[in-house]
Formats: C-alpha cells, structure tokens, sequence
C-alpha cells in the first residue's frame, strides 16, 4: 500500500509541514465532572495528544513513495505510533524509529514523519541532528 493510499483511506490527508495544532472543542478545554478528580490540565492534555496517529510531511510522503515503502506491511503504522509514544515519554525531540528494518525521521514534539530509508539504503549511512532512537 502507498502512503496515499493509506492517508485517502484514514478519510482525509493530514500532511503537516509546520508545527502540530491541537484544538479542544466542545468545552474540552474545561474541567468537567468526568470523575477525573486529581488530573491536571497537562496529564489531560498529554492524555489527548497520545492517542493521535503520527502525521507524515511532504517530505517523508515522497521517500515513501519513491522507496516504494509499504506502511501497512506488519503493523507498521501502529508500530511506529507506539515508537512515538515511547520517544514521547522520554521526553525526546527528533528520534530514530525503527519498525523492521525501516528508519522512520520522527519530530516527537510534532508527532511527524521527517524522512524515511528503506532497508536498501540504510547502509552506510549517517544520521544526525536526533537525540534518540527507538526499535520496536
């Protein structure tokens, strides 16, 4: 499956090139008599922000297309959702995400793909400008 096929399937194309936008609506943004006593603000805020798929730029949607890289092969997305959440947790800023033996450029704290390398063009390469990485 291409990556368009996949985003035309998720019901809309979400490709941000920017910063992440979150937005609470229907008095999301206010403490409601939910029985989460004790949450704050942020623990709900984070709580929202983990459950979003991660989005893919222009950038990342070409590589994949060009590399002919399948991301629904082997639970690849949800995978790569849950390298994110892990990087997430740590408090990382640009990750290195490994699902099989596909590297995946991640912006944690934008939840989106930068860039991906097929497992063709993984050797003998150099990446920089991340602070972690991640093998799931």
């Amino acid at each position: 499956m291409l990556i368009s096929e996949y985003l035309a399937g998720r019901g809309s194309i979400n490709v941000s090139t920017g910063t992440a936008r979150t937005s609470l609506t229907n008095g999301e943004n206010s403490r409601q008599g939910s029985g989460n006593v004790g949450n704050s603000f942020a623990d709900e805020l984070r709580s929202r922000l983990g459950s979003r798929e991660v989005e893919f730029s222009n950038h990342a949607i070409k590589r994949l297309e060009s590399r002919q890289i399948d991301i629904a092969e082997n639970d690849r997305i949800e995978r790569l959702n849950r390298g994110v959440e892990l990087a997430a947790e740590k408090g990382c800023d640009e990750s290195l995400i490994l699902v099989d033996s596909t590297a995946f450029i991640v912006s944690v704290k934008n939840n989106t793909v930068i860039t991906t390398v097929s497992a063709d063009d993984l050797k003998e390469n150099v990446f920089t400008n991340i602070d972690s990485a991640v093998i799931v």
